[in-house]
């Protein structure tokens, strides 16, 4: 089964999505189930993880809500306050739902770096183990060295670097994001997602040579064994189609072997996602 790893819902309101800017005014309206499924098809993919858009309990309900509905949504990655000290009863809340696989703060919008240093942070990460979740990991190129140190600390948890952890692609710098991507790929516990690259780079003038220099560093990091192919849909329509996005990455691994490409096109997200209802 093939699987888009990483994927996005929402019904939009100026409220709940501030973080949607007016540059990226073509995502202010809503982006559903039923106008993602065609695109999935299009490009023969079964499944995906879809992935909070809100730091809020209700966003996690909700998408899970989705998920019982719409049988293509595998895996939810929702949020939870990892800080209270309530944490403990809204993983149990949401532990009831098969599909609920994992965690992500969106770490790279707190004004403090050390953020997910903090000992009521690493208490709330700590829990995840207890629940058998993933982490997802929302951070920028700055992020890395702090996010070495957080998962050598949590050898038994599985973490998964969202969107490359957004390297410098529109500016052609692969420094110090090379040193410390690869370094952060030397612990066995992580894993990286082959996403979010088409909004890093220039929206209205990318050309697929931009990418090569950024995938060549994560699959000479971690190898087919641990990369997944995810679309950042919709936010990817700000500079490519669905279709466009995701040959980015088909198109490259074109030259792996059968069973990498497998791998990276749904395996590793199962697997890793511990992902119900895969055959």
């Amino acid at each position: 089964m093939y699987i888009d790893a990483h994927q996005h819902f929402w019904r939009y309101s100026i409220h709940e999505y501030a973080w949607i800017s007016d540059p990226m005014k073509d995502l202010k309206r809503n982006f559903l189930p039923d106008d993602l499924l065609p695109l999935l098809k299009e490009m023969k993919f079964e499944g995906t993880v879809a992935v909070q858009a809100r730091q809020t309990l209700g966003e996690t309900r909700w998408l899970l809500e989705l998920s019982n509905i719409y049988g293509f949504i595998k895996g939810v990655i929702g949020w939870v306050d990892l800080c209270s000290p309530d944490i403990d009863n809204q993983l149990a809340e949401f532990a009831s739902y098969p599909k609920f696989v994992g965690i992500r703060h969106v770490l790279q919008d707190e004004g403090d770096d050390l953020f997910m240093l903090q000992d009521s942070f690493l208490l709330g990460i700590h829990k995840l183990i207890k629940y058998n979740l993933v982490y997802d990991l929302l951070i920028l190129p700055r992020h890395l060295p702090y996010a070495i140190q957080l998962v050598q600390d949590f050898p038994e948890l599985r973490f998964v670097v969202n969107h490359l952890a957004k390297p410098f692609i529109k500016e052609k710098i692969l420094s110090p994001w090379n040193e410390h991507i690869r370094q952060l790929a030397n612990q066995p516990n992580v894993y990286c997602k082959l996403s979010g690259m088409v909004t890093e780079a220039s929206w209205n003038g990318w050309r697929w040579d931009d990418f090569l220099p950024y995938l060549d560093v994560v699959f000479s990091s971690f190898g087919p064994e641990r990369l997944m192919i995810g679309s950042d849909w919709p936010v990817c329509t700000l500079a490519a189609s669905y279709r466009k996005t995701m040959k980015i990455v088909t198109d490259y691994i074109a030259r792996e072997s059968h069973s990498g490409r497998e791998l990276i096109l749904g395996k590793n997200a199962a697997t890793v996602y511990n992902l119900k209802d895969i055959s």
